[in-house]
This record gives C-alpha cells, structure tokens and sequence, in this order.
C-alpha cells in the first residue's frame, strides 16, 4: 500500500518535471541573432543556376541549404520565365516592385495566368506546379522553408540538367500526388 501511495505521489512531480524541462531548455537556448537589412546593403548577384539565366538573387536572411527557415529576393527583367516546377516546402512570395504574373499548373499557359502586380501575396503549397512571368522588371521576395529546392515538370526546362549536347543529365516530373 506505501508503495501504491508513493508511485501516486510521485508520478504527478516527475510529469512535471518532465514538461517543464522543455521550456528551461528553450529559455536558456541562445536566442537567434535579429536581422536587419536596408536596401542598400543587399547584396545582389547572379540567381543561382537553376533558374534561367538574366535574373539577379539576393539572400536577406536564412540558409538556402539547411533546414529552416529563409527569405530570398529575385529581380527579374521584363519576360523572364520560370518553367512549371514544384518545390517540397510551400512558399510565400511577395510581389515588391513590377508586375509577376503566376499559373498553376504543370504547363506553361501565359492565357491562364493571373496577375500579380506590386504589393501582391501569393502562398503556394509544397508540391503544388506552378510557373512565373515577370512584366516589366520584377523584384519579389520569398519567403520559405530550407533546404531549397526545385523540380521542373519538364526535364528540358532545367538549366541545370542539359549538357552541350542537350540531353537531361537528371530526372525531373510531376509533382507528386498526395
């Protein structure tokens, strides 16, 4: 019965020890350091080689290559296109200056996109085909989850998969079905 008593006693203290464990842990975890970036400290450079060439990037906060989050910028010049993909994390993208114009599918079709001019939000879900157009030159900032990454629907579409010869060098598809 002593025994009885003392496991009753007992097991409430340890579960509160246990839950309250995570928030000392978190409390004590250093903080992450703020970021403040003004527009003449960013610091543009060619975008990266999956996307078409033309286009200028600019990481504002986070690492593209880690998991976590990141906020990335892209100037694009009147016309610029990316090619329907899909990425495995959802993405916000802020449309800051020009017009972008966005379409939802696995095919590139300018008649079905809609416009998104300055100041315009758009969330796409992770795996989700979609594909840009910049009208007049467009900065947008995006806002997502790391490591980055993007599948082209079409193999051919992918800078980075052609060799001289113009064969895929890697698979590519779809996104896929849930």
């Amino acid at each position: 019965m002593r025994k009885l008593l003392a496991i009753l006693v007992l097991l409430p203290a340890l579960l509160l020890a246990q839950t309250d464990t995570p928030k000392k842990a978190a409390a004590t975890a250093p903080a992450a350091a703020p970021v403040v970036v003004t527009p003449d400290k960013i610091q543009w450079g060619p975008a990266p080689p999956m996307f078409p060439a033309g286009a200028q990037a600019a990481v504002i906060a986070g690492d593209l290559t880690k998991p976590g989050p990141y906020i990335v910028r892209m100037r694009m010049p009147d016309g610029y296109r990316i090619m329907p993909h899909w990425h495995p994390t959802s993405e916000t993208v802020t449309v800051l200056s020009g017009e972008l114009r966005a379409g939802m599918s696995g095919k590139f079709d300018e008649s079905t996109m809609t416009p998104l001019p300055a100041r315009s939000v758009a969330v796409v879900p992770a795996h989700h085909n979609h594909y840009t157009m910049a009208k007049g030159e467009t900065e947008v900032q995006v806002n997502a989850m790391g490591p980055f990454k993007i599948v082209y629907v079409n193999a051919a579409d992918d800078p980075t998969h052609t060799q001289s010869s113009g064969t895929p060098k890697k698979k590519s598809g779809a996104a896929p079905k849930k």
